[in-house]
């Protein structure tokens, strides 16, 4: 039998990549093709994603597999959540689209439950509530009289507007769907009411389309720019996040998952949405995954607090394992805060944010970067177990072990802390794991594996798992102790 190949695209909001994978024997491998930024553009009082650009790598990438003469057995695309392109009635794209970052949000939620109320909408879709949601996008738009809303005839998410632009097919991936607050995810289908009260209509956006779905093959346009053939292009779970936990090497559902790198993202995958009094007291989310399964999860601030801080430490050593070695020589606990603390969404200054927050709330005010970046790892761990409470309050089914994907997977002490905090084993790998969730989702619809527990089996036996095992059970229980108090102090 013929090697199958598979064409990942996977799309984050700082950069993209091209990786090209199969699976032989059993084992998946990989091999990254190309790697490029991803720009946002700031024009007009306006923040843009340069959707021409993007598309200009895909085609780039795929014209270096045509070179090799490697043959496509498919392509599939992921990328960042929530943003969308509007197309005209001529089928072109009216205009690059909107970042989510973009100011035109401001105010917006506020302005849209004065149609529809807050807790109708979350009854309705059990998703987060964020100002950048597609839902308010879409709304600021409408109250903002924006023209390229005003002549769309079809609205497409990021990889469904690239799916769109390599095959013709307008489609409405279920995953990328979900994170836009407009899906009722009992039915699986987009809620009129909600859409209906900004002016728009269910047809706008595509024929429903689930992961593994062939959506089309490349269109005799792109045939001729890359020199490949009718390659199929499959509908993965477009966003990034769905793929990375169906990259998770889970052998049953008695899990819990954590995304972790600039954000962390913590949840557990179950068969239906959980609606209820405490999951939006809580502020859960209830996002598409594969299979027709949700993903019941909280977005958590991550490694963004170390990120800002290295920035400007003067003092701090360039290498960030350094760093990390360097915080655990000091005092532990000494200083905690909520990483979801409001102040810390976007600072003029991290370090001046968190020894603000310390100074507040009594405690010991952190003097260099090892007792800041101890402090950022202790409070993150500390967060998980709370959130991971809220968890257990609502999962059907008990939590025993946590998987951990993403760059935050390489900080060994993190994942020690966070074992030792939340009382369970912690596993960790694969860092990639986004495109590994794309390209296994390309092999399910292949044939090659037969579901999402196969799938995981494979990824399991082709990369290296990291087990921590809980420790210092007293010394933790006392900290998330002070840890709730604090949280609980007025700011």
């Amino acid at each position: 039998m013929a090697d199958k190949n598979f064409f990942a695209v996977d799309l984050g909001a700082t950069s993209g990549r091209t990786i090209l994978g199969s699976i032989n024997e059993g084992k998946l491998q990989q091999r990254e093709l190309t790697r490029f930024p991803n720009h946002i553009i700031e024009t007009g009082g306006h923040f843009y994603w340069d959707i021409y650009a993007l598309y200009h790598e895909i085609i780039r990438g795929l014209k270096q597999v045509a070179d090799e003469g490697i043959q496509l057995t498919s392509i599939g695309i992921d990328t960042w959540g929530v943003d969308f392109v509007c197309i005209g009635k001529d089928g072109g794209l009216l205009r690059n689209p909107y970042c989510y970052r973009d100011p035109h949000t401001d105010g917006a939620m506020e302005d849209y439950f004065k149609r529809i109320p807050r807790e109708r909408v979350y009854e309705k879709t059990g998703i987060q509530f964020m100002q950048f949601n597609s839902l308010f996008q879409l709304s600021a738009m409408r109250s903002h009289n924006d023209s390229a809303l005003e002549a769309a005839d079809k609205i497409l998410f990021i990889p469904d507007a690239l799916m769109y632009m390599l095959t013709g097919e307008a489609v409405c991936e279920y995953t990328i769907l979900s994170t836009s607050q407009m899906l009722d995810p009992r039915i699986r289908r987009i809620e009129p009411e909600l859409i209906g009260a900004i002016g728009l209509k269910e047809e706008q956006f595509g024929r429903y389309v689930n992961p593994g779905n062939v959506v089309g093959t490349l269109s005799p346009e792109v045939q001729r720019q890359t020199g490949l053939g009718p390659v199929p292009v499959v509908a993965v779970a477009g966003h990034d996040t769905a793929s990375a936990v169906a990259a998770v090497p889970a052998q049953d559902e008695r899990f819990a998952y954590l995304s972790c790198g600039t954000w962390s993202l913590l949840g557990i995958e179950t068969q239906n949405a959980i609606i209820n009094e405490k999951s939006f007291q809580y502020n859960f989310t209830n996002e598409g995954g594969i299979e027709g399964t949700t993903r019941f999860l909280k977005n958590i601030c991550g490694m963004w607090l170390l990120e800002r801080c290295r920035k400007e430490w003067t003092d701090a050593p360039a290498d960030v394992n350094q760093v990390n070695a360097d915080a655990m020589q000091a005092e532990p606990f000494r200083s905690l805060i909520n990483p979801d603390d409001p102040r810390f969404a976007n600072p003029v200054s991290m370090v001046e944010a968190i020894r603000s927050y310390c100074k507040e709330t009594g405690q010991s005010i952190p003097d260099d970067y090892r007792q800041m970046a101890r402090c950022i790892f202790e409070s993150l761990a500390l967060r998980y177990r709370q959130v991971l409470n809220y968890l257990r309050e609502l999962a059907p089914f008990p939590i025993e072990r946590l998987h951990v994907i993403g760059g935050g997977t390489y900080n060994q002490y993190l994942m020690q802390m966070t074992a030792n905090s939340l009382g369970i084993p912690v596993l960790t790998g694969p860092v990639e794991g986004t495109a590994i969730g794309n390209i296994m989702l390309q092999a399910k619809a292949a044939g090659l594996v037969h579901d999402r527990f196969e799938m995981r089996k494979v990824i399991a036996d082709s990369i290296e798992l990291k087990t921590y095992l809980p420790a210092d059970k007293e010394a933790w229980d006392k900290a998330y102790e002070h840890f709730e108090e604090i949280i609980s102090i007025p700011q």
